[in-house]
């Protein structure tokens, strides 16, 4: 028997992690062989896909790094646009990471072949209009978020909520034995300062600054950790951390193990992303940071429409559970102030945990990948 073959497509670490699982589920669920190629990370690669790209040269954000690296962004597309005529994989599946991984969609469908997109777009907050178009050239959309698939009500595109595959992530984590971390005080203080190097860059040493103000305000007993998403980002953190100017005394890094640093820290700051959401999954009262350069800022400002939120669990709770410091709001008096009165104030701390539970409970109750593939095996008729 021929393998199945899926090109897949996955540009951030979260959206590797996603697409692991998704092809753990398919694999599961396909009766024979499978094949998986396209680009990703190291999860993706532990399960067995060829990546043709990695995920650290790729989780670019920001109108100036893309511009930056638009001659290889160009390339790699034109690369994956050939690679699809070549192979012919029986499915497309793109994973998140829309500005790229929507144009594959589209040329892929117009070549005739099955396109399946697992969560999708943010056209709530970014371009509305958007929607018809995306609706032509997907076959299947997986969304994660329960308000999504009433957007496509009025195209013919399929739009299913599988759930958000952080649920399990999180139960997982909640389940295992707790990890052994290096803290070195009795205030506990996770801080993730984003997945991509122009994130870290501009984000650890204001949350530096922030943890020596902390450090202040508590006499000293505070411990912080940094998760890792990859060896190359810790390598990173650490020479950020090791040129700012200040720095906490009991400060260490960790390889990944990022939902078990926010489940035993006693609070938070992390960089807008998915990473908020696991630190909301985690129970961990959080602060969300975030500044960009100018250009990119400005940009956002000007596309986003409708949304009073940054963050994903405030904009899924329709409120704000997580204070959101952004762009010149993003001080280390900021943010110091913020997270002390989250190991100070036990009344504040009791509110947030009910909210980070109610928003929680609307994310579905787990088994996402397993959802998101059998809406894949119906789609492809294999069922």
């Amino acid at each position: 028997m021929n393998p199945f073959r899926i090109l897949i497509c996955a540009g951030e670490v979260s959206g590797d992690m996603h697409a692991a699982a998704l092809m753990r589920a398919l694999r599961s669920r396909i009766g024979g062989p499978v094949e998986f190629r396209g680009f990703g990370g190291d999860a993706m690669k532990a399960g067995g896909a060829e990546l043709l790209y990695h995920t650290d040269r790729i989780a670019i954000m920001g109108v100036t790094p893309v511009i930056k690296n638009l001659p290889f962004l160009l390339g790699m597309i034109s690369h994956m646009k050939r690679e699809i005529l070549a192979w012919k994989p029986d499915l497309v599946l793109t994973v998140d990471y829309p500005g790229m991984n929507l144009r594959l969609a589209e040329f892929a469908h117009g070549h005739g072949f099955k396109t399946v997109h697992y969560i999708c777009p943010q056209v709530w907050a970014w371009h509305r209009s958007r929607i018809p178009k995306i609706a032509r050239y997907l076959d299947l959309l997986l969304c994660i978020f329960p308000f999504e698939p009433a957007l496509f009500r009025a195209t013919p595109l399929k739009a299913v909520f599988a759930g958000h595959p952080l649920v399990d992530r999180a139960a997982e984590s909640r389940a295992a034995p707790p990890a052994a971390l290096p803290w070195q005080g009795r205030c506990r203080v996770a801080l993730l300062p984003g997945s991509r190097t122009s994130e870290i860059t501009r984000i650890l040493p204001r949350l530096l600054a922030s943890a020596v103000l902390l450090e202040q305000k508590l006499g000293g007993d505070c411990a912080f950790l940094i998760p890792a998403p990859t060896p190359k980002m810790r390598a990173l953190g650490e020479a950020a951390a090791a040129a700012a100017p200040v720095k906490p005394r009991h400060l260490a890094f960790v390889d990944g193990q990022a939902r078990q640093v926010l489940l035993q820290a006693q609070a938070a700051a992390v960089a807008s992303g998915t990473a908020t959401l696991e630190a909301c999954l985690m129970r961990c009262p959080t602060v969300l940071v975030y500044t960009a350069s100018t250009i990119t800022y400005l940009a956002a400002r000007l596309l986003v429409k409708g949304v009073r939120h940054l963050g994903l669990a405030n904009i899924i709770a329709g409120k704000e559970v997580m204070p959101e410091l952004l762009q010149h709001d993003f001080t280390p008096e900021r943010l110091a102030g913020q997270l002390h009165r989250y190991l100070t104030d036990e009344d504040l701390r009791a509110v947030t945990l009910r909210e980070l539970d109610a928003t929680n409970a609307l994310l579905g109750s787990g088994n996402a990948s397993g959802r998101a593939a059998e809406a894949i095996i119906a789609e492809l008729g294999l069922s």
